[in-house]
């Protein structure tokens, strides 16, 4: 059966040769072809948004405490790379204005940007006005594990694509897609792996699947040929390079264009050459 190839998304940028959620993480990520980029988001004390993943700054930066008690200045001041390789000493914690600026200079890449937690209205107003001011609205997929955030964000920037994160398969889950009017629905690996006919329940329904955090070829073929080929339609991995090497190294799938009514975000399958596709069976 021909399906489309699924896009690669850089977890925390391509945090495998790079620091997590840093701009030389997400140079990384565009140099290496990733089709997306995902990064997390946090507010401060003060309401700007901080690229990181924990609540507190201790894993991951050489300063301590939890963000949302720091001021951005106190936290986008911190040194961020120093605790992953001494050669990215330097590399701070950046703003969401700073990856799309770098990403203004790849655009063949997008943003899957997840909100970490509860966000407010001020708070998720801010977010849509740097997006929009960066000319990002047509790039960026806003996700969150809270459904409470992707309604806030469906109520006020309804022009952003939305996605739902979660776990495990819970019960209702696509009449909740349907309030909340995500166009995707994000799933684990294992929420995949352990939930028959899941990526084909909301393929029917309309959304697109991007499941996380793959970064091994057993996770690989379990996603592509989830649901008896459905397949997701991206990735999320810490080794985006690899992935896609993987991806065109398979000679039993047939690049397609992306089936359509499954997005809001350009996600783009980048297509191979010619001689290296043939029709097969999955």
């Amino acid at each position: 059966m021909a399906v489309a190839r699924p896009a690669v998304i850089a977890h925390r940028g391509y945090s495998a040769v790079a620091p997590q959620n840093t701009l030389a993480a997400v140079e990384a990520a565009c140099r290496a072809g990733a089709d997306a980029v995902e990064i997390d988001l946090q507010p401060t004390a003060d309401g700007v948004g901080a690229v990181i993943h924990d609540e507190t700054v201790d894993a991951t930066t050489d300063g301590t405490g939890k963000v949302s008690a720091l001021t951005s200045d106190e936290v986008l001041g911190l040194d961020a790379g120093s605790r992953f390789a001494p050669a990215f000493s330097g590399q701070h914690v950046p703003t969401l204005a700073d990856v799309l600026g770098v990403l203004a200079r790849h655009p063949e890449t997008d943003l899957l940007l997840e909100l970490k937690g509860s966000w407010d209205v001020e708070q998720v107003e801010r977010v849509a006005a740097t997006i929009a001011t960066a000319g990002f609205d047509d790039r960026v997929l806003v996700q969150s594990f809270w459904p409470g955030t992707v309604a806030t964000v469906r109520d006020v920037a309804p022009h952003l694509p939305g996605g739902l994160l979660v776990s495990f398969d819970p019960p209702g889950l696509l009449r909740l897609c349907e309030r909340l009017r995500v166009v995707a629905c994000n799933p684990s690996v294992s929420t995949v792996a352990g939930s028959p006919r899941l990526v084909s329940r909301l393929h029917a329904a309309g959304l697109r699947v991007m499941s996380w955090t793959a970064n091994d070829p057993a996770a690989w073929t379990t996603l592509v040929s989830a649901d008896d080929g459905a397949g997701v339609d991206a990735v999320i991995t810490d080794r985006p390079e690899r992935l896609a090497g993987w991806l065109t190294g398979r000679t039993d799938r047939l690049v397609a264009p992306p089936a359509p009514g499954r997005g809001g975000i350009r996600l783009r399958r980048r297509r191979v050459p010619a001689q290296r596709v043939v029709a097969g069976t999955a």
